[in-house]
């Protein structure tokens, strides 16, 4: 499990702009300190997002990565690997991934924790959002650890931690969280068989510390008095997507293990905004229920017709979620073109006697043009957003430019290189004689590298 997301960290280590805020705020803590005369250099008041996010993941984060990014003093590596390769923490979601097989082997069998092992390790969206920094991904390691809690109902302590972690997880990191506490204390209720205010207690003591401390933190951080999730704006969304699209793309029931995320699911599916990301909590529960419902078929009598093929669908089931994870994975890895790009600008003019000026295209910047691949601190990594095409070629401040394709390129620049990214997949019908060039990977050029001639 750690190989899998590791290698999913490696082949596509570049990030994309929801992924920005607490990549950068990790950069920014790592590089400028937390004293108040280091905040006017962050990131976060030039481009500070449509709303307010908390720090404290960052922190952590920053605090993880501290040893390796102390190891680009001695040029060893660069900064850009050793953030992807040792800061985004795979580490600890996945030891607490196997913590979560151990529990559903201990609750359920070992078996059934070998089938969820497989179910996770074969499904493309855990293993490759594992290492990135998505606020949910924050979530997610407390809602891991929330599953080991709640791997049996018999043990009052047990649900009262499970229901904290929730909580702390809703007020600081991800508020949806917290519509899954309604039917996952429910639940418990019936199962441990004590009334729901022996959990209240437990609910608002974290709730009450979770606040003050997101607020003591963020508010000194963003420099105003304020609680990042209850700033959190809400979208239009059509309903019930939660149920049709991004569930069935994830994971594949019990009806006691899927209760609670179901009804969280019914819940959320009733706001507005709505993304996978937001719903990616539930999917470990799904695949304990369908651990649990393959170590059923598989002690199906094997003499029977329908106890073949239960069985051997379940394995079926992986080897077709193992090669949809394949295609997701190559589409992945092109996907980052202003990473790419960034990367490619780097290495071409390492050697440059002038300090290039660069303008960095919005494109690019939501593609991967992170902070951490500003690799040379004498040169100049230009943001700037809307700013013409003409203005860009008429300005005399910049020296070379990341930018779309245009159509024509006046004769005072020159297209240096040119960066292709994944457009999706394209069937030939005519490709008979070999099986994998049925579908192909469709690519275009999606940014310039441009230098003033």
């Amino acid at each position: 499990m750690l190989g899998m997301s590791w290698a999913h960290v490696l082949l596509a280590p570049y990030t994309k702009v929801e992924e920005s805020f607490n990549l950068h705020a990790t950069h920014d803590v790592l590089v400028y300190g937390i004293k108040p005369t280091a905040l006017a250099n962050y990131d976060h008041f030039v481009f500070p997002g449509a709303v307010p996010r908390t720090f404290i993941g960052s922190i952590l984060l920053a605090w993880l990565s501290t040893p390796g990014w102390r190891l680009q003093k001695f040029d060893l590596v660069r900064p850009s690997f050793i953030f992807h390769c040792l800061s985004n923490r795979p580490t600890v979601r996945l030891v607490l991934a196997t913590v979560n097989a151990l529990a559903v082997s201990r609750r359920f069998g070992r078996l059934a924790a070998l089938y969820f092992i497989l179910f996770t390790l074969s499904q493309f969206h855990i293993p490759f959002w594992m290492g990135r920094t998505l606020p949910n991904m924050f979530a997610f390691i407390s809602r891991y650890a929330v599953l080991v809690n709640v791997s049996t109902y018999l043990i009052l302590t047990r649900v009262q931690i499970a229901l904290s972690l929730l909580t702390f997880t809703a007020v600081v990191f991800r508020a949806e969280v917290a519509l899954y506490l309604g039917p996952l204390a429910l639940q418990a209720c019936s199962c441990v068989g004590s009334p729901l205010p022996a959990f209240s207690r437990s609910v608002l003591v974290s709730g009450l510390l979770s606040v003050a401390l997101t607020t003591t933190v963020d508010s000194y951080f963003w420099r105003q008095l304020v609680w990042p999730e209850f700033s959190g704006i809400y979208f239009k969304h059509p309903p019930f997507v939660s149920f049709t699209r991004h569930l069935p793309r994830m994971a594949m029931s019990l009806r006691r293990l899927l209760l609670p995320p179901l009804c969280f699911m019914g819940i959320i599916s009733a706001l507005g905004h709505k993304e996978w990301r937001f719903i990616v909590y539930v999917v470990p529960m799904v695949n304990v229920a369908a651990a649990v419902s393959s170590k059923w078929m598989a002690g199906l009598a094997k003499n029977r017709l329908a106890g073949k093929i239960l069985y051997a669908g379940t394995f079926g089931l992986v080897l077709l979620q193992a090669a949809m994870t394949y295609t997701h994975t190559i589409a992945s890895i092109a996907n980052y073109p202003g990473g790419e790009a960034l990367k490619i600008f780097n290495d071409k003019y390492t050697g440059s006697t002038v300090p290039p000026h660069v303008h960095i295209s919005n494109l690019a910047a939501q593609t991967g043009a992170s902070l951490f691949l500003q690799e040379h601190e004498k040169w100049i990594y230009n943001k700037t957003e809307n700013i013409s095409m003409a203005d860009l070629f008429a300005s005399q401040t910049f020296t070379h430019l990341i930018s779309e394709p245009v159509s024509k390129v006046p004769k005072s620049w020159m297209v240096a290189d040119t960066v292709e990214a994944f457009d999706g997949w394209r069937w030939r019908r005519h490709a008979v004689t070999q099986l994998w060039d049925v579908v192909r990977m469709s690519k275009s050029t999606h940014l310039l590298i441009m230098k003033r001639t």
